[in-house]
């Protein structure tokens, strides 16, 4: 068996592991508000909850945000299977982007809220966790796709040639 995008579900799985891991350990480990300094005053491993999105947008009824998880993942994985083989940095881009989609949505449909503990105090930064740190390796990885990609030959309609 030949499975088409093989980079997109390996960086997908190997980006939900690492996600969920963590968010295990810091739950296991950690009393909610607790705070390890590693650097301090520049970078501290901080448990909270987030019961929205990025930087708390939507906190007050963002019960939807589970389901625009699982909608998002659903699209990135009929994408993969079904769509064309993608470049190597588009099929890691949405990999990861689904990887960070299902390790949010995970969390907000076993508990309702989402596990945040990555701490950057130097620049007082919104405390976050892996799976925003994949979505934004993904963007930056699709941003790589489209300034690498090789312009395609058109015709004078400005319809793709699909003549080689």
């Amino acid at each position: 068996m030949n499975l088409k995008n093989p980079l997109f579900w390996g960086a997908a799985l190997v980006g939900l592991v690492i996600d969920q891991v963590t968010k295990f350990v810091v739950v296991q480990n950690f009393e909610l508000g607790e705070s390890i300094p590693l650097w301090p005053g520049v970078f501290h491993l901080t448990f909270v909850t987030n019961t929205g999105a990025a930087f708390s947008l939507f906190s007050q009824g963002g019960e939807w945000l589970r389901w625009l998880s699982l909608a998002v993942s659903l699209g990135l994985m009929a994408l993969a299977a079904l769509g064309p083989r993608m470049n190597r940095w588009e099929q890691a881009g949405y990999g990861f982007i689904l990887a960070g989609a299902m390790g949010n949505g995970i969390d907000r449909f076993m508990t309702g809220e989402v596990v945040d503990f990555l701490d950057v105090r130097l620049i007082n930064f919104p405390i976050f966790n892996l799976a925003d740190v994949f979505i934004n390796v993904g963007i930056a990885c699709l941003l790589i796709a489209v300034f690498t990609s090789k312009p395609t030959k058109t015709t004078g309609t400005g319809y793709r040639n699909s003549d080689p």
